[in-house]
């Protein structure tokens, strides 16, 4: 089989150049390599060069890659429409490409904790602990826990980083069995974590989620414009055995997070 030096085929897909084989190569097995389109390659060297970069650097023109790949601005375009509805990529109009914020994509209906998520993508987490209380729980809680009305909750606010950047409010409440987490180090480990070793594992969510905007206390801790796009998850987790264990609302910066929705 002839293998070589990758080039450029009539029809516009990288293909690999062919040469003579070699001695060594007899009795090896060969693979065929599948064709890479040249929007495809247009895609790999914009990713490549934003993994190098921060946010707001700029990169190439659409100009600037059609002569560097010899390739129409169509497929420029073809190229970078996933970059740019990812997030990784934006344009502004008689400007230019700028890398953008960094995106983490979450993949809905897997019951992970923020930890988990976090460390799925390589990332460090760490909180800061804005309220750690023991108090009367509302109506509204306490009705979700299967409490009597009144009762006391456990409460924890903290606000979630990932990398020292900000990405999330969580508000937990829980029942008074956990008044326990009150002594656990919740600036550096998992909630979920510290209530599996107790017996308490969180196995199931129903909640909802919804769309909103920054109020000045969001803002301000997800350091975000007032009135920025946030997103906003409630849910109650249940034990194995169907006893709710969790009550917690999650306020998202928006525009850092990608939710990956699988229906069947």
């Amino acid at each position: 089989m002839l293998r070589g030096h990758t080039g450029i085929d009539s029809n516009g897909a990288y293909r690999y150049r062919q040469r003579r084989p070699t001695d060594t190569d007899k009795g090896r097995k060969t693979v065929a390599r599948r064709p890479m389109p040249r929007h495809e390659a247009v895609e790999r060297h914009i990713r490549g060069r934003i993994a190098g970069l921060k946010p707001g650097d700029q990169i190439e023109s659409d100009a600037e890659l059609c002569d560097l790949f010899q390739v129409s601005r169509m497929t420029v375009r073809q190229a970078t429409q996933r970059l740019v509805a990812e997030g990784a990529i934006y344009r502004i109009s008689g400007v230019g490409t700028f890398v953008g914020e960094p995106q983490v994509h979450r993949q809905m209906g897997k019951l992970r904790s923020f930890t988990e998520e976090m460390a799925l993508r390589g990332m460090t987490v760490s909180s800061t602990v804005l309220a750690s209380e023991l108090r009367v729980g509302s109506q509204e809680e306490t009705t979700a826990l299967r409490l009597a009305p009144r009762s006391n909750v456990v409460h924890v606010r903290r606000l979630r980083l990932a990398d020292e950047q900000p990405m999330a409010i969580e508000n937990v409440v829980l029942p008074p069995s956990c008044a326990w987490l009150l002594r656990e180090d919740l600036a550096h480990g998992s909630l979920h974590q510290a209530l599996t070793e107790q017996g308490f594992t969180p196995s199931r969510a129903t909640g909802t989620q919804i769309a909103a905007i920054a109020t000045e206390d969001d803002a301000a801790l997800l350091e975000l414009p007032v009135g920025a796009a946030i997103f906003v998850e409630r849910r109650l987790i249940t034990t194995g055995d169907g006893t709710p264990v969790e009550l917690t609302e999650s306020r998202y910066a928006g525009s850092r997070f990608v939710f990956h929705i699988e229906l069947a």
